[in-house]
């Protein structure tokens, strides 16, 4: 099974932010927290069809103002439209800041609070391990750094919220204080009530022990190389 990985976001207007979500960073429970405060006309990409119930359930706006005009159609587009009812996106999975940019225009660009998360590499590469398990098997942690895999986190991560190698974002929180960057971010854009975090994607990590116990001296140098401008980033340490 080729498994898709869906990396959403949302523009609210009504906030004046822009969440890009990164991998592996708890990306989908705070894009379902930040549903709750988006107004009519903000922008919401789909997620997993899975992640859209749990969306749906607490009657959380869903997605919404993301699909292109039909001007912008080509022929591909309409023939998605006529054969599969499958309307062409304008913000769609992997949209990384420059095309976001490109699209919302300058002022948007500039005037919007625009923010991200980070997560300790060493930490994000277990948990995208057991994700990634579940349709390949692996002979363990070692052989799945050694192989290409472990790269998207760099292209859904880093990737994203750069251009150029320069960060464009106004704040990368850090998933290890989740609850209290979301307080941050929501009291300085005056959210209208403290955001709750639901659980989503949490069930594919069996084994719960600290990331140093688990991985070997070599895989802690192969990651920290892979890693070297996030980790410089944000100051990350192993021994954290």
């Amino acid at each position: 099974m080729n498994m898709v990985m869906v990396r959403s976001m949302i523009i609210s207007h009504k906030h004046k932010f822009i969440f890009i979500k990164t991998n592996k960073t708890a990306g989908t429970s705070t894009e379902i927290a930040l549903a709750k405060i988006c107004g009519q006309h903000d922008i919401i990409t789909p997620n997993d069809p899975k992640d859209e119930e749990i969306r749906k359930q607490l009657n959380y706006p869903g997605p919404q103002n993301y699909t292109a005009p039909f001007y912008e159609y080509r022929f591909r587009d309409l023939y998605r439209l006529i054969q599969r009812q499958k309307k062409k996106p304008r913000f769609y999975h992997h949209i990384p800041a420059r095309e976001i940019k490109k699209l919302v225009g300058e002022q948007v660009w500039n005037d919007y609070f625009k923010f991200c998360f980070e997560r300790n590499p060493w930490d994000r590469i277990i948990s995208f391990y057991y994700w990634r398990s579940k349709s390949k098997p692996w002979a363990g942690i070692s052989e799945f750094i050694d192989s290409d895999e472990p790269h998207l986190l760099n292209k859904y991560g880093y990737g994203l919220y750069t251009i150029d190698d320069e960060v464009v974002v106004d704040r990368i929180c850090r998933f290890e204080n989740i609850e209290q960057e979301l307080e941050y971010v929501g009291n300085l854009l005056g959210f209208p009530e403290k955001l709750t975090l639901p659980m989503a994607k949490t069930s594919f990590r069996k084994d719960t022990r600290h990331y140093r116990e688990v991985l070997s001296d070599e895989d802690r140098e192969k990651i920290a190389r892979m890693f070297e401008k996030e980790i410089r980033l944000m100051n990350y340490r192993f021994e954290q």
